[in-house]
């Protein structure tokens, strides 16, 4: 199934939304909840798979819904169409501080392996699956575990990725990665993990015990703030959990928490 031909563009800096342009009848598919916006003559509708299984069973459909549910993302995926006569825009927002990564699937071979949760959107036509890894070490301590997200087609597609992203093109080289910090890669990658160094470097060095290894010929995303990493950091700084305020250094704000806290 060739893919719609959408035009595109990625507004703002840290929580970015990327607006898609639609011809008459042509279709987006998105993950649910991540519409911000949209033109009258915009429809949309969810269902339970992506678009490409149009001569599936239900079966087939449930079958697919439920590796989409292994992958962490939701039981339905919601289609956008432009029903008017005109060009019409709708928008999808990043769920979290970081950068959406435009990704034409023909300029990949076809098909681009993504971390769970990082699929945000997609001209109709892609089709969304499971990579499931046959290393036991890379799903054991890969940081992504045995099953990661497959994106196959012919068109534009969006992932999102914490704090700044960096795309690396690797011509064989081998290239070494903090596990929570790989987004996506080629099908031309090989991805596996190693340990990170000796006991004295994996106990007390901050870098992790495991690091993911890639080489191979193909395209590399990475990002620098993976949003567990944010989200362990919140917590930690939150005043509920023992943590201190950091930028509310008033007299009077401070004395207000200490008897908020009694």
């Amino acid at each position: 199934m060739n893919s719609h031909e959408i035009d595109y563009e990625i507004i703002g800096d840290d929580m970015q939304v990327v607006e898609v342009e639609l011809d008459p009848q042509e279709t987006v598919i998105a993950e649910a909840g991540a519409m911000s916006w949209m033109d009258d003559g915009i429809t949309f509708e969810a269902k339970m798979g992506d678009g490409t299984e149009t001569n599936s069973g239900f079966f087939d459909k449930v079958l697919g819904a439920g590796k989409r549910l292994i992958t962490g993302e939701s039981l339905f995926m919601t289609h956008f169409t432009n029903q008017g006569a005109n060009k019409k825009r709708v928008a999808f927002g990043a769920p979290f501080p970081g950068k959406i990564i435009p990704m034409n699937l023909s300029e990949h071979g076809g098909q681009i392996i993504c971390q769970k949760d990082a699929f945000l959107c997609a001209a109709m036509g892609t089709k969304l699956d499971i990579s499931f890894s046959r290393k036991i070490g890379r799903g054991l301590f890969g940081g992504e575990g045995f099953i990661m997200e497959k994106l196959s087609g012919d068109g534009m597609a969006f992932v999102h990725a914490g704090g700044t992203v960096v795309k690396k093109e690797l011509k064989g080289e081998t290239l070494f990665v903090d596990t929570g910090c790989l987004v996506a890669y080629t099908s031309g990658i090989d991805f596996d993990i190693q340990q990170s160094g000796g006991l004295k470097s994996m106990v007390f060095g901050g870098e992790g015990i495991f690091l993911a290894v890639l080489r191979g010929h193909g395209t590399v995303y990475l990002q620098s703030l993976p949003f567990s990493r944010l989200a362990d950091r919140i917590i930690q700084a939150s005043p509920s959990s023992g943590g201190h305020d950091q930028g509310e250094g008033s007299l009077i704000g401070g004395l207000s928490d200490l008897f908020e806290r009694k």
